[in-house]
């Protein structure tokens, strides 16, 4: 039985409708993405979990241990060097907490895979393959890309990609190598890129908000705008106002009879 990943969670805690499962970057951990979360404006019966890969040797590392969610040889981006053991061995854990989401009452589908670079990797893999509202990948690649299972009208999830024009980690005709790819397997990625690094910028924050809101289920705070109703209630409010001056105006002249 693969163990349980340690993890943070924000948001709602009880009454959660909807769900994000947020994977960090090799080296990083669960805390990465934590501080944009206000600037997102989620609705508060979202609950958003950040997972901590495990601790693993990174031959990319030399062989040190550091946080991953799978083994990386190096930057060739070739299939042939892919740790797909590594990578179904973490999507397994990640599902675990799709289990406990669903056993708390938020079904797969009311359920947000995103990720960074290698959390991308995760949310694209789990994304295609599992029911969900959405996937979100920021500076990723698919993996295991020839085994990359076709679009069907019973899933074909909602994709948001975002990449920066020059990132030298995932290089950006990696990342829109897998836009491609996407597209030719029967689904319909949106594709958003910047002038930036293997990183996120804040035009993309903004960006990702509303992507979240455009291409999932899951509804971001919507906030209160009254200047309509003042804009176009004058006749209403002429009436209220003039309610309200008969009751002051017979309350007066009850105090000015005593």
């Amino acid at each position: 039985m693969a163990q349980p990943l340690e993890r943070i969670t924000h948001g709602a805690e009880k009454n959660a409708t909807h769900s994000i499962i947020w994977l960090h970057g090799l080296g990083a951990d669960g805390n990465d993405f934590v501080p944009i979360l206000p600037q997102l404006e989620l609705r508060p019966t979202t609950r958003i979990t950040f997972p901590h890969a495990p601790v693993r040797p990174i031959s990319l590392n030399y062989g040190m241990p550091m946080r991953g969610w799978y083994d990386i040889k190096d930057f060739s981006f070739e299939q042939r060097d892919e740790d797909l053991a590594g990578i179904e061995a973490s999507a397994a854990q990640i599902l675990a907490i799709v289990e406990e989401e669903e056993q708390r009452g938020i079904p797969a589908e009311n359920l947000l895979y995103a990720g960074f670079s290698q959390g991308g990797v995760l949310a694209l893999y789990l994304g295609l393959r599992h029911p969900c509202a959405g996937i979100l990948a920021l500076s990723t690649y698919l993996a295991d890309r020839d085994h990359t299972p076709p679009a069907d009208c019973a899933h074909c999830p909602p994709i948001l990609q975002m990449h920066g024009t020059q990132d030298p980690i995932v290089p950006y005709t990696v990342g829109k190598l897998s836009y491609n790819l996407l597209k030719s397997k029967g689904y319909a990625p949106e594709w958003k890129e910047y002038p930036m690094q293997h990183q996120v910028c804040p035009p993309q924050i903004a960006d990702i908000a509303a992507g979240i809101h455009k291409r999932s289920r899951i509804d971001l705070i919507k906030s209160v705008n009254v200047a309509p109703f003042f804009c176009h209630n004058y006749p209403l409010l002429f009436i209220i106002l003039k309610i309200k001056i008969y009751f002051l105006l017979a309350r007066f002249r009850s105090l000015a009879s005593r």
